[in-house]
C-alpha cells in the first residue's frame, strides 16, 4: 500500500480541520487502488452529507451496502479500515504532501489521457486539439482556499489592499495616465470608439509598442488586417521610420535596427491573426494556453483588433439574434477572458454613421450595440477633423471611466504622426482652448486661483 494514500485516508476520519481543507480538490480518480477508492467515495459522501467527518464503523456500514464489491473485497476493505488508528501529524507538512499527491496524481492521469487521445483510442469524443487544455487543467491544480472577503475578518487584508501600489500597464502619454490614474490594470475591457480610418488600429499599435519597451508580454489578435501589416505599422513606430520607407530599407540595417531594439526590452510581442468573425473568447483562450505550453508566454496585455468582428461563444454567427444581443455577448466574453487570464484587454469599436465625421461622438454614437459601453470599464473616443489634421492632432474625448471622474480632463488632445505610426504628448498650451468645466486647469500664479469667500456668511 502507497503510504501517502493511507496518510491521506487515515486523516480524513481523525483530522477535521484536515478534512475542510482539503476535502474539496480530492478526487476518487486519484487513487489506483480499488479498495482505497471506495473508502475514499464514502468518506466523501457521508462528509458531503452530513458535514463532519466519518468513523470506521460508518465506512464498515456503508461499504456493507454497495453493490460494486463482492465478500472478499469488503473483508479487505474492513481490514483496511480496521488498521486506520489516530496518529497525529503536522498540519501544514500534511497539507502540501496531499496536495503534491493531488497535482501528481492529476497531471498523470492527464499523460495517459492526452496519448490515448493522440493514438486515437481514447471513448471520450475530445480531439487532439484538447490535449493542451487537459494537462493545463493538471498542472493548475492547486489547493486554493480563498472562497469570498470575510468583511468583518478580513479587514487588515482590505487595509493594506488601500494602501498597495496596483500593478497597472502604464501609457507613454500624459493625459492617458491621468484619466486612469496611471495606467490600465489588470482584469479590464478598454474599448476606444472611433470612424473608419480615424486611427483605432493605430492607437492600438502605438500602445502595444510602448508596452513592449515598459518590458512587458504583449498579444495583438488581429481579425481585421494581416500579421504582417500589424508587424508593419509596429515596426514604423518601434524603428522610427515611415511606413512608407521601410521596404526600402536595406536587410543589414533593418536587422541591426531590430537587433538594437530587442537589447531594449525584456519583453514578447506575438501578433497573431484570424479570419474576420471567426474566432471568439474560446479560441483566445486556448492559444492563451498554447503559447503558454509552447513558448512559455504568457501576455500582460491584450490587443483585440477589433471587437465588433469578433465571433461570440454563446451565439453563432447566422442565429436569429440581435446585433445589440451579439455585440453585448462578445464584449462580455472579452471582459470574462481578461478577468481569467488576469490582463487588461484593449480593443476597438466603430462609430454609427451620424458618429462618423462629427466633432463631438457620444456614448449614443456606438456602432451596433448599446451593450458594448454597459460592459467596458474605460471608453474613448477618437475624433479627427480637418483643422486637427493640419495640426498633426488627434482629439481624444471619454465617453465612460471606471478608473477616475470622467468629467476630468473630458477633452484632450495628443499628437499623431500618421507616417510613423505614432502618437505623443502634445505641450499644455494645445490642452487650454478644449478645456471642459470641471476639468483640472493648472494655475502659474495665484492671482489666476479662484479666491474662496465667506462675504455676507453669518455665523
Amino acid at each position: 500500500m502507497e503510504k501517502v494514500e493511507f496518510l491521506i485516508l487515515r486523516n480524513l476520519l481523525y483530522n477535521e480541520e484536515y478534512v475542510r481543507k482539503v476535502i474539496p480538490f480530492i478526487k476518487a480518480e486519484y487513487f489506483e487502488d480499488f479498495n482505497q477508492k471506495v473508502i475514499f467515495e464514502e468518506i466523501l459522501k457521508f462528509v458531503e452529507e452530513y458535514n463532519q467527518p466519518a468513523t470506521r464503523e460508518v465506512l464498515c456500514i456503508e461499504t456493507e451496502k454497495r453493490n460494486d464489491i463482492n465478500d472478499t473485497s469488503f473483508k479487505e476493505i474492513a481490514q483496511l479500515i480496521t488498521s486506520f488508528e489516530d496518529e497525529p501529524a503536522e498540519f501544514n507538512w500534511l497539507v502540501d504532501t496531499t496536495e503534491k499527491w493531488c497535482r501528481d496524481r492529476a497531471i498523470y492521469i492527464a499523460l495517459m489521457e492526452s496519448i490515448q487521445l493522440a493514438d486515437g483510442k481514447s471513448e471520450d469524443a475530445k480531439g487532439r486539439d484538447a490535449i493542451p487544455s487537459i494537462l493545463s487543467d493538471a498542472l493548475a491544480v492547486s489547493f486554493d482556499t480563498h472562497i469570498g472577503h470575510d468583511y468583518l475578518n478580513d479587514y487588515e487584508e482590505r487595509y493594506e489592499s488601500y494602501h498597495r501600489k496596483e500593478d497597472k500597464i502604464e501609457f507613454d502619454l500624459e493625459y492617458f495616465n491621468k484619466i486612469t490614474k496611471g495606467g490600465i490594470p489588470n482584469k479590464t475591457l478598454n474599448i476606444a470608439l472611433a470612424g473608419t480610418g480615424v486611427g483605432k488600429s493605430l492607437f492600438m499599435c502605438h500602445v502595444a509598442s510602448s508596452t513592449l519597451l515598459q518590458g512587458k508580454n504583449v498579444l495583438y489578435i488581429t481579425l481585421e488586417m494581416a500579421e504582417e501589416k500589424i508587424a508593419e505599422r509596429i515596426d514604423a513606430n518601434l524603428l522610427n521610420v515611415a511606413i512608407q520607407d521601410i521596404v526600402d530599407l536595406p536587410k543589414q540595417m533593418f536587422e541591426t535596427k531590430v537587433t538594437n531594439l530587442a537589447k531594449k526590452t525584456q519583453g514578447t510581442l506575438i501578433i497573431k491573426e484570424y479570419p474576420t468573425a471567426s474566432a471568439h473568447s474560446g479560441h483566445f483562450k486556448s492559444l492563451l494556453q498554447e503559447l503558454a505550453l509552447k513558448k512559455s508566454f504568457r501576455p500582460d496585455i491584450i490587443f483585440i483588433d477589433y471587437l465588433n468582428i469578433c465571433a461570440s461563444s454563446r451565439y453563432r454567427g447566422n442565429s436569429n439574434v440581435n446585433s445589440y444581443s451579439y455585440i453585448k455577448a462578445i464584449a462580455e466574453e472579452l471582459r470574462g477572458l481578461a478577468v481569467e487570464a488576469n490582463v487588461p484587454i484593449f480593443s476597438a469599436t466603430q462609430t454609427t454613421r451620424s458618429g462618423y465625421g462629427s466633432s463631438d461622438v457620444e456614448l449614443t454614437d456606438t456602432s451596433e450595440s448599446f451593450g458594448l459601453p454597459a460592459t467596458a470599464d474605460l471608453m474613448f473616443a477618437l475624433i479627427s477633423t480637418e483643422e486637427l489634421e493640419s495640426l498633426g492632432q488627434i482629439l481624444v474625448k471619454q465617453l465612460k471611466n471606471r478608473y477616475n471622474d470622467a468629467a476630468t480632463n473630458k477633452r484632450f488632445v495628443v499628437g499623431i504622426d500618421r507616417s510613423k505610426m505614432r502618437l505623443y504628448d502634445c505641450e499644455q498650451a494645445a490642452q487650454e482652448d478644449i478645456l471642459d468645466n470641471g476639468q483640472e486647469e493648472e494655475y502659474n500664479n495665484d492671482e489666476k486661483k479662484p479666491k474662496k469667500s465667506f462675504d455676507g456668511f453669518k455665523f
